[in-house]
């Protein structure tokens, strides 16, 4: 099938950049971002491309350029389904809060309610394509929907999840390393592949396609994920026991990523992985790993979630005990919010999580994130909390204009305009004694001590 309108249902952190790419490869076909929220499709449709709903270093160039000539975002969902030859569903996949798996499992809600309205409105054969992160075999659920909601349409369904980083999405749809292709091995079945690798190869080299049976596709993202959080989650724990044993954490960190077995990704010590993907995505994996009774192998992947717990709870009991250890102000200014750099995205950012403990001790904290706003950051503690004490948490759009009046500085995200500041010059003006936790490392300890204040980092001593 030669593929002429496209239609991506979901216009979010994952459909809204994906699209955006596909559309500026891809001139001559018409691609349609479609979301029931009306305030994110006029965010989009804005002409103020600084405030698209997603910042992504390099999306606004490839909005500007495609939009209006083959993309376009809009809340007619149903037009653009009818009209598509492959339909993206590119929508939330949360972890259930109610019923069977609640805390774990996967809610597709979002995804079955897409597979209905596409059958109600499809009147010609369709590909439609899971871009969503899901679980094992969400693909049979999905046909058995079309099914039964419509036996008059031919529906061929394709795995593709993505494999992108926030902050970095645009190079790694421009240069991914992989793309993953998952579909039915009967013959209608390889055409609708095809037809997806077509579009793909407009911009990527084949031999970069790999193409699986759909169970190994949608398996494939979850352990990406999962392998990933679990490095993470590894040098974290070693960070403690280089603060017990006096061994530098970055020292330890570069030794092992020398080692080409293993190499240097994901070795950075911090205050623990956010994100909207790997903790979902591991109590997804944990979940599956039950429900076969696979017991050891669930308690294994869990205990990556409860080491980045501990080090988030570790990184605030070290805040606590010092300001009452030393005496010091009950204030703290903390430098960022989003999960990390290079995104507005803040779900599940460790900022949340100290900051809410902070705050249950009494510590009022003043925020400052450049790309995150103060209705996120209220958003986000109240959905954790609903009772949290508002009046201790205040956002600033200034971070350094009222140092003076500080004691402690905590840094959650890794921002470079942090690690680039003239901190010799706030050390002059800030309330002495005068300390910095560094949550991700990223000030060099000993230039800082030798400015004078107290560095913390997280495995550094």
């Amino acid at each position: 099938m030669k593929i002429k309108n496209i239609c991506c249902i979901g216009a979010g952190y994952v459909g809204g950049p994906t699209m955006s790419i596909i559309a500026h490869k891809n001139p001559n076909i018409k691609v349609n971002v479609v979301d029931m929220n009306a305030d994110k499709i006029s965010a989009w449709n804005s002409k103020d491309l600084d405030n698209l709903p997603v910042y992504e270093p390099g999306l606004s160039k490839v909005v500007k350029e495609a939009r209006g000539r083959n993309l376009f975002f809009s809340n007619d969902i149903n037009k653009y389904i009818d009209q598509a030859d492959m339909i993206f569903i590119s929508v939330n996949t949360p972890t259930k809060t109610s019923g069977e798996g609640m805390g774990y499992a996967a809610d597709l809600k979002y995804i079955e309610a897409c597979a209905k309205q596409i059958a109600e409105v499809s009147k010609t054969d369709k590909i439609i394509v899971e871009k969503s992160t899901v679980p094992v075999r969400t693909s049979e659920k999905i046909r058995q929907i079309l099914k039964l909601n419509n036996s008059h349409v031919d529906f061929q369904i394709l795995s593709n999840p993505e494999f992108l980083a926030e902050g970095t999405a645009m190079r790694d749809l421009e240069i991914p390393d992989r793309v993953l292709i998952g579909g039915d091995k009967t013959p209608d079945g390889q055409k609708a592949i095809e037809s997806l690798v077509k579009i793909y190869t407009s911009w990527v080299p084949r031999k970069n396609i790999l193409t699986t049976n759909l169970w190994s596709s949608e398996l494939s993202k979850l352990t990406a994920n999962a392998f990933l959080a679990q490095r993470i989650s590894s040098i974290n724990s070693l960070s403690e026991l280089c603060e017990e044993t006096g061994a530098d954490i970055e020292e330890v960190s570069k030794a092992i990523g020398m080692d080409s077995r293993i190499g240097s990704s994901f070795l950075k010590s911090s205050v623990g992985f956010g994100g909207s993907c790997f903790q979902k995505d591991i109590l997804n994996l944990v979940y599956i790993a039950r429900t076969l009774g696979l017991e050891k192998v669930a308690d294994y992947w869990e205990q990556i979630l409860i080491i980045n717990e501990h080090q988030r709870n570790r990184f605030s009991s070290k805040i606590i005990d010092f300001i009452k250890k030393e005496n010091l102000e009950p204030e703290v200014l903390m430098l960022g919010w989003a999960f990390k750099k290079n995104t507005n995205d803040s779900r599940e950012s460790a900022s949340i999580y100290v900051t809410n403990n902070l705050i249950n001790n009494s510590i009022k904290v003043d925020i400052y994130d450049p790309k995150v706003k103060e209705y996120q950051v209220n958003f986000d503690l109240s959905s954790l909390n609903p009772d949290y004490d508002a009046s201790l948490v205040n956002y600033i759009d200034n971070p350094f204009i009222n140092i003076s009046s500080y004691n402690t500085v905590v840094i959650t995200t890794e921002w470079d305009e942090f690690k680039d500041f003239d901190w010799k010059t706030v050390y002059n003006n800030i309330k002495k004694p005068a300390y910095i936790f560094d949550g991700r490392n990223i000030l060099k300890s000993e230039i800082i001590k030798k400015i004078g204040f107290n560095y913390l980092g997280l495995g550094r001593n």
